[in-house]
């Protein structure tokens, strides 16, 4: 499904920092993408590019500051309630963590959220009007949210939620509205630095965001990978960095059980030993990295390794301005190479080398459909369509599951390998015709986006769900 209709209609792009501990915005405007305008003036605090993600209530619960506001009166010790205490890290309530941080009595996570971001939301909208004019903020401005690479598709639906009541967007499904990870974005801010370097498409880059309590890395060449469970320390205890050597067999061996075929020969190969090597750049972005002594270690540890090391003009904002770039040219991460077969299930006739077991009254067959193959390439947002059929004129549900597997010639949708990713059906009404439904899939950023259309009665239907990239 194209999209290209409602991007004619983006005149400026916003983007939205969410973080445990500080948040922030940016925003620009297509006719001149290169002035990013970072905010940094809150309510009676200016000159900070963040804010605190921090809200405080009353007795009630309702809303009494945010910000810097809600942590610069400290509680009375005297008084043993916990409704004046500010919340905060409550974004790590949408996180599988176990120990969540506490919150007040009564505060659900997600009110916490909704609250922090109408506020937020109300400054976006002011400054956007003020910098430029006659703009319809929920037709002409696209939101770019950013997230952490682990967030699973219902902490994205719950941030979805969340930004509807919120009334940054006025749909839940708005097209307005795209994601893009902490990492990527970080990523795309450091890849203008590149050009000055003289590095090459075909060259690798490490960006380190330092920030938040941990150390994040992530890598690209062609595309991203995420280490999620990689963390390097900074403390100058290891002689040598060059190369580190991950033993999966040691640190993750729960994930010898999925590598199969000609991977599982070359891992047994080395042992299941691999070696991570950032020779051409390494970037230190986040709110820590503007530390003179981490940058310090950092040169002194991996200097003589890696030749490139830079720290970009204000790293505090790597995240949220390499958001906005990511909005103002999507195509920087023009496409995705599948990890999974998709498909779903498809009623047809027997044929006759169909095993027995499987034929269902009146002769019928339920099979897997592909959809998509593993390798295959495709342009991210870019749509896959197939018109489907119900499968007698009396039938008014229309099934569209999702299965994966990485064999992609399996027959059937419990087939050994074959795995539902999530259940979606669709109410369609009787007409004593045909009903062809239009269903599209298409690859994004983070989540699958399917969407149905009643090609009889123009209904459309949409859902998500979750990307493993």
């Amino acid at each position: 499904m194209s999209n290209s209709n409602n991007n004619n209609a983006i005149r400026v792009v916003a983007a939205i920092d969410f973080g445990t501990t500080f948040s922030g915005f940016a925003y620009a405007h297509k006719s001149n993408p290169g002035n990013i305008i970072v905010h940094n003036k809150w309510p009676n605090f200016s000159g900070y590019y963040k804010i605190p993600t921090a809200v405080k209530y009353d007795e009630s619960l309702n809303l009494t500051s945010w910000g810097y506001s809600a942590l610069a009166v400290k509680p009375n010790k005297d008084i043993k309630s916990s409704d004046i205490k500010p919340a905060e890290k409550f974004k790590l309530h949408l996180s599988n963590m176990e120990n969540k941080p506490p919150l007040p009595k009564g505060l659900h996570h997600e009110t916490a959220i909704t609250d922090y971001l109408r506020e937020m939301g109300k400054i976006m909208k002011d400054a956007i009007k003020k910098s430029y004019q006659n703009i319809d903020f929920f037709k002409q401005v696209l939101i770019i949210m950013t997230i952490p690479a682990e967030f699973d598709i219902q902490a994205i639906d719950t941030m979805r939620e969340c930004l509807l009541k919120a009334e940054i967007i006025d749909k839940k499904k708005s097209e307005n509205l795209k994601f893009t990870t902490e990492p990527e974005a970080a990523a795309i801010h450091c890849m203008k630095i590149l050009k000055e370097l003289r590095i090459g498409v075909d060259s690798s880059y490490i960006v380190v965001d330092c920030g938040g309590g941990t150390v994040d890395l992530t890598t690209r060449k062609l595309m991203r990978e995420f280490c999620r469970r990689v963390k390097f320390p900074f403390n100058g205890e290891r002689d040598d960095f060059k190369p580190f050597d991950l033993d999966l067999d040691e640190y993750c061996p729960v994930i010898k059980q999925y590598v199969k075929g000609t991977e599982l020969d070359q891992m047994e190969e080395v042992e299941w030993v691999i070696e991570l090597k950032f020779e051409d750049a390494l970037f230190l972005v986040g709110g820590f990295s503007e530390s003179k002594y981490l940058q310090a270690r950092v040169r002194k540890e991996y200097g003589q390794k890696i030749k490139n090391i830079r720290v970009p003009t204000n790293p505090m904002v790597a995240i949220v301005k390499g958001a906005v770039q990511y909005g103002l040219r999507q195509e920087v991460v023009a496409t995705r190479v599948l990890k999974w077969t998709y498909g779903t299930d498809v009623a047809r006739g027997w044929k006759s080398d169909d095993p027995v077991n499987r034929i269902l009254p009146g002769g019928i067959v339920i099979e897997f459909s592909k959809l998509a193959v593993k390798g295959e390439i495709f342009p991210v947002d870019a749509g896959i369509q197939t018109v489907f059929t119900p499968g007698h004129i009396f039938q008014s549900e229309v099934g569209f599951d999702i299965y994966t597997t990485e064999n992609e010639n399996a027959k059937f949708c419990d087939s050994p390998g074959v795995k539902l990713l999530g259940n979606w059906s669709i109410n369609i009404p009787i007409t004593l015709s045909v009903r062809p439904i239009l269903f599209i899939m298409s690859f994004g950023e983070i989540e699958i986006e399917a969407h149905a259309f009643n090609l009889e009665t123009g209904d459309r239907y949409d859902n998500t769900f979750e990307l493993d990239i």
